[in-house]
């Protein structure tokens, strides 16, 4: 076949891979996890049943499929947010910004039924272990460059970034995410007492 014709058809099937991921996903968080039936789904994402079945099995596969897309799309804001600048400190503070947004935004997903199902994704573990890796390393480089505390590990100060912005979550506005932001960001920086040896 024509590479034209070939990706004409991945586009295609692309595009209802996703009809299918949205359609589950606003079906799953309108009804309930358990209430969501594959023949609902096919018939919100405008597809056939048998069509459906060719891309998955059930609905759990299906809202993992969502869920893998959700992180990916996440760790994507975090690496562009990232990239918005070149000053270590202000790519930080870049992206401790863009996490503290994401928890904010998807704060409603934690405490039900589905963020529970969905925490328990495989591909979690290693998305957390490439958001610590990403702000581990922006905290060495930033205190390499003398922005940041040097006293303590940068894992250690990564954990405690991201233990510390998952509150954004239980916040009302994005005036109290900014303040969760700065004064994160506060614990990071040199004491004032500290007396270089």
């Amino acid at each position: 076949m024509p590479k034209l014709w070939n990706e004409t058809i991945e586009a295609h099937r692309h595009q209802v891979r996703d009809a299918i991921l949205d359609a589950t996903a606003a079906l799953v968080f309108e009804h309930g996890l358990r209430s969501v039936t594959m023949a609902q789904i096919a018939e919100k994402a405008g597809i056939g049943r048998a069509t459906l079945y060719k891309y998955f099995p059930d609905v759990d596969a299906i809202l993992h499929a969502w869920h893998h897309r959700q992180i990916t799309t996440h760790l994507t804001q975090l690496t562009e947010a990232r990239d918005t600048v070149n000053d270590p400190g202000q790519r930080l503070e870049a992206v401790l910004q863009a996490y503290a947004r994401i928890a904010h935004q998807t704060r409603s997903h934690h405490n039900t039924e589905i963020g529970r199902f969905l925490h328990r994704d495989e591909h979690l573990a290693d998305a957390q272990q490439q958001l610590h890796d990403l702000v581990s390393s922006l905290i060495a480089d930033a205190a390499q460059a003398g922005d940041l505390r040097a006293d303590t590990p940068a894992g250690e100060l990564a954990a405690y970034c991201l233990h510390a912005l998952n509150a954004a979550g239980s916040l009302p506005a994005q005036a109290a995410v900014d303040r969760l932001v700065a004064v994160t960001l506060a614990g990071l920086r040199v004491p004032s007492d500290h007396n270089p040896v």
